[in-house]
């Protein structure tokens, strides 16, 4: 009750009109933690650095209203809530507004793709956020595909300048929320469903601007398909996601994902298979695969022990092996539900880089190629400790 009033509250602050909702929730998520990080091999090795991490921290309002005849009108707003340096609101996160009725769903709006919902469905941590998600390797193509469809450098970083700077989201094109996007989820079918995505270009620009101006050209668009069965224990997906990124040399990338989780009660298992590709991409045909492999065990009813190792294959380029471009990560981690809305979590991750490779963690990077950290480097090794607590509402 005391939710519904506070979106009540809200809402009336928007508006002067009559408020009619038939259902709002205020729903979010506060996960804190205490990080010991050190990075070595690196240009410049800062050996351990402490901070505190909010971990994908989030704040949400939906609601749903019955429209007859079957519809019903939904939306959503979710903002992802930085705590420990500063803060900030925006629709940042999942939001959207749709239809839904007999014939599935339909949102518009700032969405996570059916590639990216595999990648966290496998991964062993609460809410798939960690130093030790998979994020740190999926999708990235040796570090080589990260940002988002909205910037008008063409929604990738460019070879031989991969990096994120310190404390920030580090995740793959292919994993992050695809911005100005509308996507169909259709009914489930014996546990089978489809979800499709498609990313509108709203980020075109030309050669110049009738004024002389030069621009970059840019003209990103691309579409996510997924096929997801869940029925019960079991879990599988595969998903598919081309983007063409519409700069000057046509670059096209796109993923392949394969993965599942088998639930035994006691104790799961989970495993995915990633292959990203780029064509055109300084004049190169490049590809990665990358596979992965997790679980969980329940020690007590309230424990549960989490451990998963993922690796980077060195690049082929144009069909060669790029040797020495690969990375492998590790991590063992430790939760305890105090409620069921409450944790406490321990986590230690390891990722080590091959001699060519600048990987970093995908949550709460450390920033080994930031100006932070000396600039670009390869064959750095990360390792970190988190002790945390993660409250759900």
């Amino acid at each position: 009750m005391q939710k519904k009033l506070i979106a009540l509250a809200v809402a009336g602050l928007a508006s002067t009109g009559a408020f009619a909702q038939a259902n709002v929730t205020v729903y979010g998520v506060a996960d804190a933690s205490f990080d010991v990080v050190r990075t070595s091999n690196a240009v410049s090795e800062l050996g351990n650095t402490t901070r505190v991490s909010t971990n994908s921290s989030l704040i949400g309002f939906k609601g749903a209203e019955s429209l007859g005849n079957g519809l019903t009108a939904v939306f959503q707003y979710e903002s992802g809530i930085s705590f420990e340096n500063g803060g900030g609101f925006s629709a940042s996160r999942d939001s959207f507004v749709g239809l839904a009725g007999g014939f599935g769903t339909v949102v518009l709006g700032n969405l996570t793709g059916p590639t990216r919902a595999l990648g966290g469905a496998v991964d062993v941590n609460a809410g798939a956020t960690s130093i030790g998600s998979n994020a740190a390797l999926l999708g990235k193509l040796g570090n080589n595909l990260l940002g988002t469809t909205n910037t008008t450098s063409g929604s990738y970083t460019a070879a031989g300048n991969a990096n994120c700077d310190r404390n920030t989201t580090c995740t793959s094109i292919f994993d992050t929320r695809w911005k100005n996007a509308i996507a169909y989820v259709s009914p489930t079918f014996a546990g089978l469903n489809v979800t499709a995505a498609y990313v509108a270009n709203e980020n075109k620009t030309f050669n110049n601007n009738g004024f002389g101006t030069a621009y970059n050209p840019s003209n990103t668009k691309g579409y996510d398909v997924g096929l997801k069965y869940a029925n019960g224990p079991a879990m599988a997906a595969v998903t598919y996601n081309a983007v063409s990124l519409g700069n000057e040399a046509n670059t096209d990338v796109s993923d392949f994902r394969v993965g599942g989780v088998y639930d035994f009660g006691m104790a799961s298992v989970r495993a995915v298979f990633d292959r990203a590709r780029a064509d055109h991409f300084g004049g190169n045909t490049v590809t990665q695969n990358v596979f992965g492999l997790g679980g969980t065990f329940n020690v007590t009813p309230a424990g549960k022990l989490l451990a998963q190792a993922y690796f980077a294959r060195d690049l082929k380029v144009n069909g060669s092996s790029s040797k020495d471009s690969g990375a492998k990560l590790f991590e063992v981690g430790y939760e305890h539900s105090l409620s069921k809305r409450t944790m406490l979590k321990a986590v230690y991750a390891h990722l080590n880089n091959d001699d060519k490779a600048s990987y970093d963690f995908g949550i709460n990077a450390v920033g080994v190629n930031s100006t932070y950290n000396g600039g670009a480097t390869g064959g750095a090794t990360i390792q970190g400790v988190q002790l945390g607590l993660r409250h759900s509402f």
